[in-house]
């Protein structure tokens, strides 16, 4: 009977040895944790804070593997925090990768058995510190043109740091580019709505508005774009001809004229200008704006040819005209539209819209020679 009671009472001593080494062992951890923050302020080098974060880890997964301390929330908090912080600073990347995928575990584990939420400290110190992995993971993604996986890592951390505007505009580009682009949208007005005034965020998002075929949105979007990036070049012409293709023509001859008293050297904005009151036929009103476009460029193809079609019309318009002097305005016009366009046949020779006008030029004119000429260029296009 005595050796019975013995051994019992050796066995339970010998158990609660075994409680008190895996509560060492578990105490081990958490000071791995003060001595990983003394070095960090100490500005000591990676490997001394690999060295103590070894220790840490070694000590938590002992913890884990007893009955009793495995079950308790605060042996995975603590793995999971030093393990994250492996995996961000060791220089080895399958090493940190290894961490990666353990804390990852760890803190799942952590979250599952942290009822009382005892431990949301260390849960959230990793979980921040997974993040940063993670974002580097998708930026390694995404500069391998790896798409969908770096969307899926960067939606995960925009997710988490929903203020980080510049994670939001990488995010919405990732989803752009798999074709995505609901969820592209989702993260670009994240990034608008946190005051975001990069301009492409409004031109990315205009053009998906404009695929949707949802107009209103994108020409609001680009409003919203220019109140934040007043005159500003690229969101101003995409404003412009949205409007051009939509047909607001008011509208955007409104925006243009109030642009151009400010940004006085848009070449494109005088033409588009031009365009407009070339539409609305105040001929003369075109010839200005074009060639102050030309003054800008001179080999402006678009505004060479746009001015030749505005003399050309000028011409057939004082044909009409009872005044005494219409043929010598019309012979005028005429050789104001050769000029332009022999000049914007010599900036683009394979145009056939050019070559056909001057065709009908030099018909007008009775130059056979010139005509035969240039049908026989048109044969070569």
């Amino acid at each position: 009977m005595r050796k019975i009671i013995f051994s019992s009472i050796f066995l339970v001593s010998l158990s609660g040895h075994v409680a008190l080494a895996q509560k060492s062992q578990l105490q081990i951890a958490k000071n791995s944790v003060g001595k990983l923050q003394v070095a960090i302020n100490l500005k000591q080098d990676v490997k001394k804070q690999l060295d103590i974060l070894g220790e840490g880890i070694k000590a938590s997964e002992a913890a884990q593997k007893d009955k009793k301390t495995g079950k308790w929330p605060e042996t995975w908090a603590l793995k999971g925090y030093l393990s994250s912080y492996v995996a961000i600073i060791d220089p080895n990347d399958s090493n940190a990768d290894r961490y990666y995928t353990l804390a990852t575990e760890a803190i799942d584990s952590a979250k599952k058995l942290d009822k009382f939420q005892a431990n949301y400290r260390l849960i959230e110190a990793s979980s921040y510190n997974i993040n940063i992995v993670k974002q580097r993971k998708g930026n390694k993604a995404y500069a391998n043109s790896d798409f969908a996986a770096a969307f899926d890592l960067l939606a995960q951390v925009s997710d988490y740091f929903p203020k980080d505007t510049t994670l939001a505009i990488n995010t919405a580009l990732a989803a752009q580019n798999i074709q995505s682009f609901d969820k592209s949208l989702i993260y670009f007005k994240r990034a608008k709505e946190n005051g975001i005034k990069n301009p492409i965020v409004f031109q990315n998002m205009a053009d998906i508005y404009s695929s949707k075929f949802e107009h209103d949105l994108a020409i609001r979007t680009l409003e919203d774009g220019i109140k934040a990036n007043p005159y500003n070049v690229y969101l101003t012409n995409d404003y412009i001809n949205l409007l051009l293709d939509n047909e607001k023509y008011t509208e955007a001859a409104q925006v243009i004229e109030s642009t151009l008293k400010v940004e006085t050297g848009n070449k494109l904005l005088y033409y588009l200008y031009g365009y407009l009151q070339q539409n609305k036929t105040n001929y003369s009103t075109a010839e200005l704006a074009y060639n102050r476009a030309l003054k800008l460029d001179e080999n402006y193809f678009d505004a060479l040819y746009q001015l030749g079609v505005v003399y050309i019309n000028s011409a057939n318009e004082s044909l009409k005209s009872n005044k005494k002097d219409n043929k010598q305005k019309y012979s005028a016009f005429i050789n104001r539209a050769e000029m332009a366009l022999l000049q914007a046949h010599e900036i683009n020779q394979n145009d056939k819209s050019t070559v056909q006008l001057l065709i009908d030029i030099y018909t007008r004119k009775n130059r056979l020679d010139k005509v035969q000429d240039l049908k026989g260029k048109l044969e070569e296009f």
